[in-house]
């Protein structure tokens, strides 16, 4: 059977890309030899349909699964409505993946995770992000745009201000001055897809220090 990766880099051991869209390539794996082809993601820099466009292009590739990090809704739709099944949540290389796969021990999922905006160039690559106040943060706090120039702003930040959130500050929350202030659930599920996004980026950084290692 053949699956689609979504991954930062060419081989069967490049880590997986967080983003499914905007992924730098696609690594499409047949399971029964683990011999495998990889693509070039054409969709990186569009304004707007990335999810679309990559999910149309993978099912006409033949795959019966994709395995990423985050699927938006729209890239969701497109890919049940060619019977391609979607893993999504996962971290570590290509082919560990691929391998867990094989083996049944991944479980696919009917519903995005991350709204249709993941991964666009909307946020910020290499500023510093407002902070959502987590813990108690006074709203402002000075979280850093984990941007790496593909499109990926996280100008959200992880900013831990001194006192409680204000409604004043409450808008570069939510984006519009007149939603509620988060609740717990809110601010626990936007802290679980940083840590997942973090995690991700971590393990990029980890692989390009080891590759740079073994090059001097």
């Amino acid at each position: 059977m053949k699956i689609a990766v979504s991954s930062t880099g060419k081989t069967l051991d490049s880590v997986i890309d967080p983003r499914f869209g905007r992924c730098a390539y696609f690594v499409i794996v047949e399971t029964d030899d683990m011999s495998f082809e990889v693509f070039d993601n054409q969709n990186v820099s569009l304004g707007g349909g990335a999810g679309i466009q990559s999910a149309q292009f993978i099912a006409s590739k033949g795959a019966g699964a994709v395995i990423t990090g985050n699927c938006g809704p729209n890239a969701m739709r497109t890919l049940s409505a060619a019977g391609v099944n979607v893993v999504i949540g996962q971290t570590g290389t290509v082919r560990e993946a691929a391998e867990k796969f094989k083996r049944g021990e991944l479980n696919t999922s009917p519903e995005a995770n991350v709204d249709a905006h993941y991964g666009s160039s909307t946020g910020s690559n290499s500023g510093m992000g407002r902070g959502a106040g987590l813990g108690g943060g006074g709203g402002r706090g000075m979280g850093r745009g984990m941007g790496r120039g593909m499109g990926r702003g996280m100008g959200g930040g992880m900013g831990r201000g001194m006192g409680s959130m204000t409604q004043a500050d409450q808008p570069e929350f939510t984006g519009s001055s007149s939603s509620p202030l988060p609740s717990k659930a809110d601010e626990i599920r936007a802290l679980k897809k940083q840590t997942q996004d973090l995690m991700g980026e971590m393990q990029e950084i980890q692989k390009r220090i080891a590759s740079l290692e073994e090059n001097n």
